[in-house]
């Protein structure tokens, strides 16, 4: 289970010791922290583990379960934590996160996450094998600005439990999140494209459900 509340004094971790060393690929990052010897996870730890690419890095994670079969109403769960980190992208100085204390302090149980990294870590590494630094544009602070509020959009519509409107979305968003803290900026724009083809399709979907009541009615 995952717990927001915020650390106690006497908790050894309440200091969030770093869960692992900073490391370059996002797939070994999920494997050391699946193996870290803490219990818990907080947000923290897995964010400060993402070192310099944490924006990018955690709009992949948090992307990725939108992606695997869940129970109804997860999205609801998952989308949250995509908002607040597409928000960040865009406002915060310098494009780092930084969360409400009460959000950073958020736990959850070392073996769940480490369910998820066994499950998502072969998909993330071998995408990773495809992505290198290309077409600066990903390095710019103003691009990082505009793909924030682009994810922003796209969490929104992640966060919306839509039936099967929501895996496109999400798929765009981890495509956007691996690519931008590689670098890529040509694994960028595609991402940036199955996102706008995401919109248009949860769109229509949505004005063909419509359409379909309205006859119906």
């Amino acid at each position: 289970m995952s717990e927001c509340d915020a650390p106690h004094v006497d908790d050894p971790r309440s200091s969030f010791p770093p869960a692992v060393p900073v490391r370059e690929s996002l797939a070994d990052i999920l494997d050391d922290l699946s193996h870290s010897p803490h219990t818990h996870l907080t947000l923290r730890q897995v964010t400060e583990a993402f070192g310099d690419k944490s924006a990018g890095a955690s709009l992949a994670v948090f992307a990725i379960p939108n992606l695997m079969p869940l129970p109804p109403g997860s999205t609801l769960i998952f989308g949250l934590p995509l908002l607040f980190v597409s928000w960040q992208m865009a406002m915060s100085s310098g494009g780092v996160l930084n969360f409400p204390e009460r959000f950073a302090n958020c736990r959850i149980e070392r073996a769940r996450f480490a369910a998820f990294a066994d499950r998502a870590t072969p998909y993330v590494r071998m995408m990773e094998k495809w992505l290198k630094p290309r077409f600066a544009i990903a390095g710019r602070r103003i691009v990082e600005r505009l793909l924030g509020l682009f994810a922003f959009l796209l969490a929104m519509v992640v966060f919306v439990p839509i039936p099967l409107g929501n895996w496109l979305p999400a798929f765009a968003l981890a495509v956007i999140g691996l690519t931008l803290s590689a670098r890529d900026g040509l694994g960028l724009l595609a991402g940036v494209g199955i996102g706008i083809l995401s919109i248009f399709f949860v769109a229509g979907a949505i004005l063909a459900t419509g359409a379909a009541l309205a006859y119906i009615l």
